[in-house]
């Protein structure tokens, strides 16, 4: 008979929209992605029962699955490559050195777990599964680019990795799955100096004041310097913000210069 905890625990990833990748291919497919570098730790988000977890031990990852419920952390392998912990990946502290982070996390949690791997220093790369709409919407491929994609451009790279088939999931849910790939990058497109300078054009660019991006830019640079950055960019004078490419953005902030 299952534990109140185990019946609270188990309606709250209901709740929450997690599905476990059932389909051997796309777990073995997860695994690959996330383990590039066999000297890199690898922390699992939300481990289950462990399919996943063992596809990463098969690749000599040294793996740390966080697992919350302890009934389902019960059944993780007993391997001396892998540490367990019965905790609450989102109240832990990102370790001091190197490391990758993948998991196939609940949909409601997705934009708390990205905002961890993004705040995390020593964050390498995050492989993670969430739903498909929001994997294309950080990655622009719907054609249009969030303002959290572009604030984080200058140090992360996102990649749309792959679409996951619904019935890929146990439970069956009602969308496909989609891969997020985020990768620091060697060299900061941005120097950290002027990083605070970036976020406030990004910011101001996405406010909306004028309707569009050169609008925006024109209230503060005048319409002569706004006129010739846009032009040197390649942005329609008339182009709505969230067409703008960050390689675009880069270059209106390189023109402008940081203030």
């Amino acid at each position: 008979m299952a534990t109140p905890t185990r019946r609270e625990h188990s309606r709250a990833r209901r709740t929450l929209g997690q599905n476990f990748l059932a389909d051997p291919a796309w777990v073995r497919r997860l695994a690959s992605l996330a383990v590039e570098d066999q000297d890199l730790a690898v922390y699992e988000v939300g481990a289950g029962r462990g399919r996943l977890t063992r596809e990463l031990l098969s690749l000599s990852a040294r793996v740390v699955a966080y697992e919350i419920d302890p009934d389902m952390a019960a059944h993780l392998p007993r391997h001396r490559r892998l540490r367990v912990r019965t905790e609450d990946f989102l109240a832990a502290t990102p370790p001091a050195e190197s490391f990758a982070v993948v998991g196939n996390i609940p949909y409601a949690l997705t934009a708390a777990v990205v905002r961890w791997c993004l705040d995390a220093p020593a964050l390498r790369r995050a492989t993670l599964l969430t739903q498909w709409e929001y994997a294309r919407k950080r990655t622009g491929d719907f054609g249009r680019w969030s303002k959290l994609t572009v604030l984080t451009w200058p140090e992360f790279s996102w990649h749309l990795a792959g679409r996951v088939p619904r019935h890929a999931f146990r439970p069956v849910p009602r969308v496909d799955g989609g891969i997020l790939r985020l990768e620091r990058r060697p060299v900061p497109l941005v120097a950290p100096r002027h990083r605070a300078a970036w976020a406030r054009l990004v910011e101001e660019g996405f406010s909306g004041a004028g309707g569009s991006l050169h609008a925006t830019v024109a209230r503060r640079y005048g319409n002569r310097r706004a006129n010739g950055a846009a032009r040197a960019a390649r942005i329609g004078f008339d182009t709505p913000v969230g067409e703008v490419w960050p390689e675009q953005w880069l270059t209106l902030f390189r023109l402008l210069g940081p203030r």
